[in-house]
C-alpha cells in the first residue's frame, strides 16, 4: 500500500491557483486586474498551466485570493483523496469510533464549519471587491 511519503512531491502550483481561484468564485479576468496592468486573462491562463510559479508572484496571488501561500504551494489532490479515502469512519479498525464515546460530545459538523468559513471568505472578498470598485470610481471622478 502506498502512502503519501512513498511518492515524490508532484504539486502543480498553477493548477492549485486555478482550484483556489474557482473556489473563491473569481474569474481569470478579475485575477488579472488585481495583479496589475501587465496582466490579462490569457496571461493568467498561461500561469495556471505552469507547474512552478515564482515565489514573489505566488505570494501576491495568495494575498489576492486570501489564502496562505503554503496552501497553494503544498496542496496535492492525490494526497487529499488518499487522506479522505483512508480516514473515513470504519477505514481503520483500530481507530476510535463514535460508538466508543470519543466523539459523543462533538456538537458540530466539521463540514458545516468549513462551509461557513468559505461563505465568510466569499463575503469578505465581495466586500473587498466593492471597496475596490468604489476606490476606482473615486479615482475616476478626480
Amino acid at each position: 500500500m502506498s502512502t503519501t511519503t512513498d511518492r515524490p512531491n508532484k504539486v502543480h502550483e498553477g493548477r492549485n491557483v486555478k482550484r483556489f481561484r474557482e473556489m473563491m468564485g473569481i474569474k481569470q479576468e478579475k485575477l488579472a486586474a488585481s495583479l496589475g496592468e501587465d496582466w490579462s486573462q490569457k496571461k493568467v491562463s498561461v500561469l495556471e498551466s505552469k507547474e512552478k510559479i515564482e515565489d514573489a508572484l505566488l505570494a501576491e496571488i495568495a494575498k489576492i485570493l486570501n489564502v496562505p501561500e503554503e496552501a497553494i504551494r503544498n496542496f496535492d489532490e492525490e494526497t487529499a483523496i488518499y487522506n479522505i479515502q483512508n480516514n473515513y469512519e470504519g477505514a481503520n479498525p483500530n481507530a476510535a469510533s463514535v460508538s466508543s464515546g470519543v466523539f459523543r460530545d462533538c456538537n458540530f459538523n466539521p463540514l458545516d464549519k468549513l462551509m461557513e468559513t468559505m461563505e465568510e471568505i466569499k463575503k469578505l472578498h465581495a466586500e473587498k471587491e466593492a471597496l475596490y470598485e468604489r476606490l476606482l470610481k473615486s479615482l475616476e471622478n478626480k
